[in-house]
């Protein structure tokens, strides 16, 4: 099974997975964690990139889309498709979804380019999405809290108003793949309603 973790910054996606990695391996299951972008040591170089606040120039949106997909082939070839070959559980944060949530929604590509990048490099669909919804202020607020902010993490709420209206409108189109949770409940509840769509 191959299962992904959406949402705007903030929201609680790594406290997740890292419970359900434990819930599996606790069940005896054969479970791998991984992450985009990045999941492989020539993704996390490119993941570094795009999180980077020094850049000398502006990162065009372009650029910002196609090191994305650089980073997903490359993650998708060498721990995505040899771990469900394996027969593993693939529990990743983030994929494809955020591509489109993020650069189309709220950078404003066109769909064309991220169909046209799917269409030839994703070879493989997440079975089920888990989308961890809430409160732009309230995701943006424990981000802070976090520490030093990456490049993404900086942007506007306008910007991540948008990518928030990507993830619903993803989440409109496919609810049989992608189940959303409310983020703003405690833990305990987002994981056994996580659980609840396992089961």
């Amino acid at each position: 099974m191959f299962i992904s973790f959406e949402g705007t910054e903030g929201v609680g996606k790594t406290t997740l997975i890292r419970r359900l990695f434990e819930y599996f391996q606790q069940q005896g299951k054969d479970v791998v964690l991984t992450r985009e972008p990045g999941g492989t040591p020539l993704a996390e170089q490119i993941r570094s990139l795009l999180l980077s606040v020094n850049h000398d120039e502006k990162m065009s949106n372009d650029t910002e889309l196609l090191l994305m997909y650089a980073a997903r082939a490359q993650h998708i070839e060498a721990v995505i498709l040899p771990a469900l070959g394996a027969g593993k559980i693939v529990l990743c944060d983030r994929f494809i979804d955020s591509s489109f949530a993020y650069q189309c929604a709220g950078r404003g590509l066109s769909r064309d380019k991220l169909h046209l990048l799917n269409e030839n490099f994703v070879a493989q669909m997440p079975d089920l999405t888990f989308w961890l919804d809430a409160p732009i202020e309230l995701g943006m607020t424990r981000a802070r809290e976090r520490g030093a902010l990456d490049r993404f993490e900086q942007e506007k709420v306008t910007f991540f108003e948008s990518v928030r209206s990507g993830f619903a409108e993803i989440h409109a189109r496919d609810p049989e793949r992608m189940k959303r949770l409310d983020a703003t409940q405690t833990e305990d509840a987002v994981f056994a309603e996580a659980l609840s769509y396992l089961e």
